[in-house]
């Protein structure tokens, strides 16, 4: 059975993942990304807990990846959404225009 200190640190860090996990949530994203980015914040937060060997390495990514969701407003999460290729309900897509030269604008430019 693991030690109650561990068990306490991983109960607390669970907490604290849960913060910026509902933000992403009310944001509009998908309960199965916002489940895989809960488990790896955990994970990292218990590697660093655990063993704080990676500590150049493990914070700064843990400080950005904990406070991206507070920073960027769910806009802004919505609109890097809609830029990796999925559309959202509202968005429009514009015909292309056409800007190819006319015979009349040819004639009138004398080629």
């Amino acid at each position: 059975m693991p030690a109650p200190w561990l068990l306490a640190i991983a109960l607390l860090i669970g907490l604290l993942v849960l913060l910026p996990s509902r933000r992403l949530r009310v944001g509009g994203f998908r309960a199965r990304t916002v489940g895989w980015y809960a488990l790896g914040l955990w994970v990292l937060g218990m590697a660093l807990a655990v063993r704080p060997m990676g500590t150049r390495f493990l914070v700064p990514i843990l400080l950005l990846a904990y406070l991206a969701p507070f920073v960027a407003g769910p806009e802004q999460w919505q609109r890097l959404r809609t830029r990796t290729g999925r559309r959202g309900a509202g968005r429009v897509v514009r015909p292309i225009k056409d800007v190819t030269p006319t015979e009349e604008a040819d004639r009138l430019a004398g080629r």
